[in-house]
């Protein structure tokens, strides 16, 4: 009963916190078009009859006994809310600072920008394969329960959700450093997340941690988003001196 409460509320916050975007929020330093090209390097989904696949069983059934810790099950759940700010607020304390257009508006915007870019590179890949979800597979219930209507049409592979929390990652590490090694532990549970809930298989997740580690070398080769990722690390450290 108290997980069904926690998801209760969690899913009341995701529906009173879900905001339009402003037409520059939504800029991105690429197309879609521009980014790597999944479907021409990254594996295809596992086989339904591979040892791949097996290990996909596996994590399922180890992601359902995750969901008897009431302390990870709201964790999970919490993860997959999909909003910007929502991801940013993860990241608050491995990070060391919240991160808001107010206070940290030089991170914010490159954060913003670099992630929803990033955003761009798994469609293509999910609309090709159109893998199946394990909560329809398993004819299952997901622990993030309001999520399933919208993602029956949704292809599992890669992962959205790994390919925005990783991508995520990897940036606050390359603004601060210092705390690479939580930020990236915080930014595999993230993805480990999508596994627990019954959103994505195991492989989803793996090709998502690739394919965000694709869309942020990318970045690097943005003049914009070099210049950006220079102002958001000096106001990283003009406000770890104060």
């Amino acid at each position: 009963m108290r997980i069904k409460k926690i998801v209760w509320l969690l899913a009341t916050v995701i529906l009173l916190g879900s905001m339009p975007v402003s037409a520059q929020e939504n800029d991105t330093y690429f197309t879609a078009a521009e980014l790597p090209d999944l479907l021409k390097w990254l594996p295809a989904p596992p086989d339904s009859t591979s040892e791949a696949f097996v290990h996909d069983i596996m994590r399922y059934m180890w992601g359902k006994t995750q969901r008897l810790d009431s302390v990870r099950a709201a964790i999970a759940v919490r993860d997959a809310i999909w909003n910007m700010d929502s991801t940013l607020a993860v990241y608050r304390i491995p990070f060391g600072m919240a991160i808001s257009k107010e206070e940290t508006p030089e991170i914010y915007k490159l954060i913003t920008t670099s992630v929803r870019t990033c955003d761009l590179i798994g469609g293509k890949a999910k609309r090709f394969y159109q893998r199946k979800r394990p909560f329809m597979v398993m004819n299952e219930h997901m622990l993030s329960y309001w999520e399933e209507e919208g993602l029956r049409g949704n292809g599992s592979y890669p992962s959205g959700h790994t390919i925005r929390g990783w991508s995520m990652a990897l940036l606050l590490s390359e603004i601060n450093p210092a705390a690479a090694d939580t930020i990236l532990a915080r930014g595999m549970m993230y993805g480990d997340s999508r596994v627990i809930v019954g959103a994505h298989w195991q492989s989803d997740v793996d090709a998502g941690r690739l394919a965000g580690g694709a869309a942020v070398v990318r970045l690097h080769t943005s003049p914009a988003f070099l210049e950006q990722m220079a102002k958001a690390q000096a106001e990283f450290r003009r406000l770890k001196k104060k």
